[in-house]
């Protein structure tokens, strides 16, 4: 705080002090005497008028209230502080006092600030581009006389000399940001596809002046022929065809015409009549006078030459055509209901029309003749060894345009797809019968009976010939064997087909280990002794290796029993698992000496470990 303002202040406070010295008897109108002598400075020139009037800027015993009584008289400012606008408006802290201080003479300056320091981006007006450049340079913008405030912030307010320079001169506006920015006045980022004439093909390349001569944006003509009336003469045009150039022409190159009579106009171009030249039909004003489109109005002189000299009338069309004037204007496809398609176009009439074009007898009309396929080539579908089994619908397979050609798909128009070697076999491998009259079976069985029987299944897995076989080839490549109810494993899995398989019954396989090991089980000298359950010890990984453990049976190995050999207990072949009789009087029948006088239940006097030593 300043000097001076801290002296002001303490004059606050003696004006308190005062007026509780002079609370009574008219204390009141003795205090503007003594407000003007204890007086801290004479104030500002724009204050002078109200240097006797303390109350204009203070109010007695409130020093917080001075903002409001600055904002009653300056109230653009309070305007901007309330609309939080402008520099005040920004301010954290709104005193006035904190920045102007009054009583320091009449020629004080109590709006002077730092230029170096001041942030111009709080008056609402940022500094961009060149603009920041002028940051110490205030009077570039804000002239002398005028207040600060009061600087427009529009473009044209202060380049309107460079709008006139750049030969604008108003008449493009004064909203210069458009095309300018503040980097640099003669770099020009103007967006063309947002005015009312749209920049595409090759007008993207072309420059500016070219189409704005001396820099006239504003009424530069949008019509074609404002711009391409040389390139019309060029042409040989010369306005014949009307100013709308871009029926014809587009904007991707003049001499890459667009026009398409047959898709824009009415009158469709055929024969001889597509390669004629524009002006050859019309020879006046395009859009002023329409161009004729019946044939006397151009071949009158071919009318003569034709010897008629317009004996037959105007209608040309009823005998010629646009091919050629000498050639016979019969249209088959528009004058009959049989349109003439592919090679039935280059056919000659007497071909089908075995009796001439006479008219049938007592009649007056053409001779009707039949229209399917099936009566004029019943020879080429017996060559093709159809013979009828395919119908007479020859159109489901073959077109005009050749009898060898075939449109069939039968991926796509049948429910049965073809795939691998079906793809290549022919048709009459599987259409035996006819094809409309009797349907075509689909499973596999009904073509493959023989390979069925050949490969030695002979009915016995079905007809379902699909889960083994695929249609790339009989043969089986890659039989998913778990889709069976015997899963592989171990061994197993490496194992050729016919090491389980003796034969292709491959329903009738056993799936237990004995149908399959009865010889190693022999081999290994089992011999049926320990049943047919070989899982039991045996696994997939190795036949030779075994982990059986006695000891999670019901009778676990103990004592001398440890010893003993296999064969020592199961000596006879059995069925299913290896259950024999667990009693020791089963096996020791032999060593009782006391002839089964005192029962078979040995264990209640002999142990396991020997059998000479008794219990009791």
């Amino acid at each position: 705080m300043s000097l001076r303002s801290t002296c002001t202040e303490i004059f606050g406070y003696l004006l308190a002090a005062l007026a509780l010295l002079f609370v009574g008897g008219g204390a009141h109108a003795q205090l503007p005497g003594i407000e003007k002598a204890l007086s801290p400075g004479p104030v500002i020139e724009g204050h002078a008028k109200y240097e006797h009037r303390c109350d204009k800027c203070h109010k007695r015993f409130d020093k917080a209230a001075q903002t409001q009584l600055c904002a009653d008289c300056h109230k653009k400012i309070a305007a901007d502080i309330r609309s939080r606008t402008r520099f005040h408006g920004h301010l954290k802290d709104t005193a006035c006092r904190n920045c102007h201080t009054d009583h320091k003479g009449r020629t004080a300056k109590v709006a002077a600030f730092d230029k170096d320091k001041f942030d111009h981006d709080r008056t609402g007006f940022k500094l961009l581009g060149s603009h920041r450049q002028t940051r110490n340079k205030c009077a570039d913008c804000h002239k002398a006389g005028k207040k600060y405030r009061d600087t427009p912030s529009d473009c044209y307010s202060c380049h309107r000399k460079d709008d006139d320079a750049k030969g604008h001169k108003g008449r493009l506006g004064h909203k210069c940001e458009r095309c300018h920015n503040e980097t640099k006045w003669a770099q020009i980022s103007f967006d063309h596809d947002k005015t009312r004439f749209k920049l595409d093909g090759e007008h993207v390349a072309v420059t500016c002046r070219e189409c704005h001569h001396d820099n006239k944006f504003k009424n530069t003509p949008r019509q074609c022929y404002a711009c391409h009336k040389k390139d019309d003469n060029d042409d040989g045009h010369h306005g014949n065809f009307g100013t709308k150039c871009e029926k014809c022409h587009t904007t991707d190159g003049w001499r890459e015409p667009d026009f398409d009579h047959n898709r824009d106009t009415d009158y469709r171009l055929r024969g001889r009549h597509v390669l004629a030249a524009c002006d050859g039909c019309h020879k006046g004003e395009l859009f002023k006078k329409k161009a004729p489109t019946k044939c006397v109005a151009c071949h009158r002189k071919d009318d003569d030459n034709k010897g008629h000299k317009g004996s037959l009338g105007t209608k040309c069309e009823s005998c010629h055509n646009e091919q050629s004037w000498k050639a016979n204007n019969f249209n088959h496809d528009k004058d009959t209901k049989y349109p003439l398609e592919g090679k039935h176009r280059t056919a000659k009439c007497e071909s089908c029309h075995k009796s001439g074009l006479k008219p049938a007898p007592g009649t007056k009309t053409l001779e009707k003749l039949p229209t399917k396929c099936a009566e004029c080539h019943r020879k080429d579908d017996d060559e093709k060894g159809h013979r009828g089994k395919f119908g007479v619908k020859c159109e489901t397979c073959h077109t005009p345009k050749g009898w060898k050609r075939t449109t069939f798909v039968h991926n796509r128009d049948t429910k049965y797809p073809l795939r691998g070697k079906h793809r290549d076999a022919k048709c009459n491998a599987c259409h035996t019968v006819q094809l409309y009259v009797e349907k075509t079976p689909t499973a596999c069985v009904a073509c493959h009976r023989k390979d069925d029987n050949e490969k030695g299944h002979k009915g016995t897995l079905g007809d379902r010939c699909d889960n083994c076989h695929h249609e790339t080839g009989w043969k089986v490549e890659n039989f998913d064997h778990k889709r069976s109810r015997f899963l592989l494993s171990g061994a197993h899995e490496h194992l050729e087909c016919k090491k389980c398989h003796r034969d292709l019954a491959f329903r009738n396989t056993p799936r237990d280990c004995y149908g399959c090991h009865k010889k190693d089980d022999d081999d290994k000298g089992h011999q049926g002794r320990f049943g047919t359950k070989c899982d039991t010890c045996h696994n997939e990984r190795l036949w030779q290796s075994w982990d059986f453990d006695h000891d999670t049976t019901k009778f676990p190995l103990v004592g001398g029993h440890k010893k003993v050999d296999c064969y020592g207990c199961h000596k006879r072949p059995i069925k299913g698992r290896a259950a024999i009789d667990r009693s020791c009087f089963a096996c020791h029948a032999k060593d009782d000496a006391h002839g089964g006088g005192f029962g078979s239940q040995c264990e209640i006097c002999h142990v396991a470990d020997s059998w000479k030593k008794i219990l009791r």
